[in-house]
């Protein structure tokens, strides 16, 4: 890759927000100092867009965020969506089915293209204040619209163990699934879609290839895309399997380790 990344490419939670859900002020001016040298910074999550209000705040409504692990691309200086990549409504219902036949003790969710959360009364959210208004409700009426996102939630299972199962039931021409927490959640997207297939596309826009991205990240949705950037960078609390495959390891998110790349990469002479 060139010796100056010309995308910088990160995902949030774990990764650029600390464990108190907030991103330092160093960090900040880490990802302002590279956008001022020219870089292109894309945040890529598996957060909805319903959860970004924020950070377009503290990233001062500038440029593009990947969310729902590929599924929407959501514009921060607008705060709206610019494309989708949604599940279908037959797709989703027989993943349900399968994965419920195979897997007995699981809990349903959906975000929808339209931005709304609603579960099934089996499925039990870890941010209540987040998610006030959910729609809770059957799964007939949850599926009745096309998907950003499909969540299982298995309260017995780590999402490791529930992810090896799950793969074991889907295969990768019906639905991408990977997960992002430790505590036994299960995400799905639309087969093909992924944090990298979608990064793809808007750093192709961009007139830019792999070989000039530098990616950061933490959890296994974002293996394909630190498998696919030029110069891959995981922080050190990161998942044994992103650990393993990276080019780099820098300091934790608590640590700034994010900021630690872009300053030695961009710092002024």
């Amino acid at each position: 890759m060139k010796l100056v990344p010309l995308v910088v490419a990160t995902d949030l939670d774990g990764t650029i927000v600390r464990s108190d859900g907030t991103i330092s002020t160093r960090t900040r001016d880490a990802l302002v100092m590279a956008a001022e040298a020219g870089a292109t910074v894309v945040i890529v999550t598996g957060r909805p867009p319903r959860w970004m209000h924020q950070i377009a705040e503290q990233t001062g409504h500038h440029g593009l965020a990947v969310c729902a692990n590929g599924a929407l691309v959501y514009d921060l200086r607008t705060e709206t969506i610019v494309e989708s990549h949604p599940l279908g409504v037959d797709v989703a219902r027989e993943l349900v089915a399968s994965l419920r036949a195979a897997i007995p003790g699981l809990g349903f969710a959906v975000e929808t293209v339209e931005l709304e959360f609603g579960h099934e009364p089996a499925y039990r959210p870890r941010w209540p204040t987040v998610d006030a208004g959910a729609v809770v409700a059957d799964l007939e009426t949850l599926l009745s619209r096309p998907l950003a996102k499909l969540l299982a939630r298995h309260e017995g299972l780590d999402s490791d163990e529930l992810l090896r199962r799950a793969r074991a039931v889907v295969d990768e021409a019906t639905a991408t699934m990977t997960h992002s927490s430790r505590d036994g959640l299960l995400e799905i997207s639309a087969a093909g879609i992924s944090k990298a297939t979608t990064l793809a596309e808007v750093v192709q826009r961009n007139g830019h290839s792999a070989a000039d991205v530098v990616a950061f990240g933490d959890m296994p949705n974002d293996l394909p895309m630190l498998a696919w950037a030029g110069h891959s960078v995981a922080v050190a609390n990161a998942h044994p399997e992103v650990l393993a495959i990276v080019d780099e390891v820098t300091a934790s998110n608590d640590d700034d380790g994010v900021a630690v790349v872009l300053e030695r990469l961009y710092v002024s002479d």
